[in-house]
């Protein structure tokens, strides 16, 4: 199952560097062991914004959730979802 997922982060300004820098680097690391392993298929910047667009390819909605639940920087994000299906007119 293919889903569009939007991210947006809100660190805290108040959070400590060390602790912000500490969880984004584990954020990293989760993330790329994903895209390793196919389930994260693909991540873009949005330009401007502490934002990405990814393509998730995973079993199920509740596989989805989490994966995202276990996100380090989760409980910073506002995430919308929007489940993909095959276009008709695709050429692929």
């Amino acid at each position: 199952m293919l889903f569009l997922v939007r991210m947006d982060v809100n660190i805290p300004r108040d959070l400590p560097a060390d602790e912000a820098n500490e969880i984004k680097a584990r954020e990293k690391a989760y993330s790329q062991d994903l895209q390793r392993d196919g389930r994260w298929k693909s991540i873009w910047r949005v330009v401007g914004e502490y934002a990405n667009y990814s393509i998730f390819d995973v079993s199920s909605n509740d596989e989805l959730h989490q994966l995202l639940q276990d996100l380090p920087l989760f409980p910073f994000m506002k995430i919308d979802v929007t489940p993909l299906a095959a276009h008709p007119s695709a050429i692929a």
